[in-house]
């Protein structure tokens, strides 16, 4: 037989696997009964879509029908009605399954999920090649593309994250991320049924939630940016917070660069350094600092075990550099990459070298210890402005430390002498107050000049998707 996705369910240990909110709770034979009784009812379905609102039903779902051996289509509570009709005529499910509260629009036939735990019984021995999950990107150059993700793949990606976080059977994740994406499933949902663990999700982020999570036995965090800015603004009036922070195990921020200011805050208050990691959903995670690897702002930390970079210029060489300041973009290779595009042969195609290298479309540089410092995304955060290459994620960096900006997006506008001029979009910190030419200056004295930006706008809020990405293009577009 080949080892299964969720190992822990062949011989269900008595303890907790799933945690919601106040305390709805699975156990691991519940969990065992409940794929086993899918396995049973479904032996003829092959693909579902989950309404991925965060429930305790929505996680034992994903974990069940996994386990059953079917395919999964995460879908989010929050897509358009345009985007909802295209990925579920793209994926093609069989089934659409929500959970109670579940929000699904009218004319979609959903099924509600049980969690009726039956009686036990086999579950299938799977091909560790089958798909286990389709995740469609979020749509920023098109339609979204489903990513199929292999059993295989999300099996070698958790492993290696458990090498580089010492992440065991003993640990209780808590976060408060959404489900249906790489980060909130597969790291914060079946990342812990792999371990043998327990996922604590506590529906939404609330600090006092946090503090009980954390003190009542949680041991690892998984969170944003913005969470953990939260979190810090809390910690900063309730020492018992601070103190639970400061008492996991492991603190881990991922999606975006956390800004300096906020490392610094965080460890000031709680005595944690923040743990950061780099993923895309069409690699699973590439690189993370390791629980006992050097914790420094900017730096996503060295590639997992078995993982594959390299940094490829615009020529197409490969950047032996390790100077923190020559980028290319990072390309990877390895078992945790997807096995394309769902109905997109040609997208598939492009995505890859012909010696079977993914470009990520993103830039980095690396230092000389092998740490990989982010700089932005080739489609929107390279700039060419009079002769230079700029990276608009290191200006966001920079402009950042100073206490006045909440929030900061840097792009390129066209310009008739420049080719493109750097242009910053700031969101004001509430209280606080900056001119356009003090933060330019500021720039001009951490970079080098030629990164200033030459026009800095002011704006209540950046549009984001539903991702909370920053939509840059418009901006651009104005």
């Amino acid at each position: 037989m080949t080892e299964p996705l969720f190992q822990p369910l062949a011989d269900p240990p008595s303890r907790d696997a799933l945690v919601f909110a106040a305390g709805a709770k699975l156990g691991y034979g519940e969990l065992r009964r409940l794929a086993a009784g899918v396995a049973r009812r479904h032996a003829d379905v092959n693909r579902v879509a989950i309404w991925a609102h965060p429930g305790l039903d929505t996680m034992a779902a994903f974990v069940a029908w996994l386990a059953a051996g079917k395919t999964v289509v995460p879908v989010n509570p929050r897509t358009g009605a345009a985007e909802l009709r295209h990925v579920l005529s793209d994926s093609a499910p069989e089934l659409l399954l929500a959970g109670a509260g579940a929000d699904v629009p009218d004319g979609i036939d959903a099924t509600p999920i049980e969690l009726d735990d039956g009686e036990d019984g086999p579950l299938p021995d799977v091909d560790p090649g089958a798909p286990a999950l389709v995740v469609y990107t979020s749509g920023t150059t098109g339609p979204p593309k489903g990513v199929v993700l292999s059993r295989r793949a999300l099996a070698a990606n958790l492993d290696a994250l458990a090498g580089a976080w010492a992440w065991t059977e003993r640990d209780t994740v808590v976060h408060a991320l959404p489900i249906f994406h790489i980060h909130g499933l597969v790291l914060g949902v079946l990342g812990p049924v792999r371990r043998g663990g327990a996922c604590h999700h506590l529906g939404r982020l609330e600090p006092g939630a946090v503090r009980a999570a954390l003190s009542g036995g949680g041991t690892m965090m998984f969170g944003v940016p913005t969470m953990y800015q939260r979190l810090a603004d809390a910690a900063s009036e309730d020492s018992e917070l601070a103190a639970a922070l400061g008492g996991a195990r492991l603190l881990v921020s991922g999606s975006a660069a956390l800004p300096a200011r906020e490392h610094e805050r965080l460890q000031r208050l709680t005595g944690q350094s923040i743990v950061e990691r780099y993923g895309l959903s069409e690699t699973l995670i590439v690189a993370s600092v390791r629980t006992d690897g050097d914790r420094r702002p900017g730096y996503v930390g060295p590639p997992l075990d078995g993982v594959e970079v390299r940094l490829v210029d615009d020529s197409g060489s490969v950047v032996d550099a390790r100077d923190d300041e020559t980028s290319g973009e990072v390309h990877v290779r390895g078992p945790s990459l997807f096995d394309g595009y769902l109905n997109r042969e040609e997208a598939t195609a492009a995505a890859f070298t012909s010696d079977g290298w993914f470009k990520t479309g993103d830039l980095a540089a690396r230092s000389a210890d092998g740490y990989l410092r982010l700089i932005g995304r080739i489609a929107t955060d390279l700039i060419k402005s009079g002769g230079f290459k700029i990276g608009a994620g290191e200006i966001e960096a920079a402009l950042l430390e100073h206490p006045a900006v909440a929030e900061a997006a840097v792009a390129g506008v066209p310009d008739e002498d420049l080719g493109e001029r750097v242009v910053a979009w700031i969101v004001r910190t509430d209280g606080e107050e900056a001119q356009g030419d003090e933060l330019i200056e500021l720039v001009a004295t951490q970079l080098a000049p030629h990164k200033r930006p030459r026009e800095v706008r002011f704006v209540d809020e950046l549009p984001r998707n539903a991702l909370g990405k920053v939509q840059k293009r418009r901006l651009v577009d104005g």
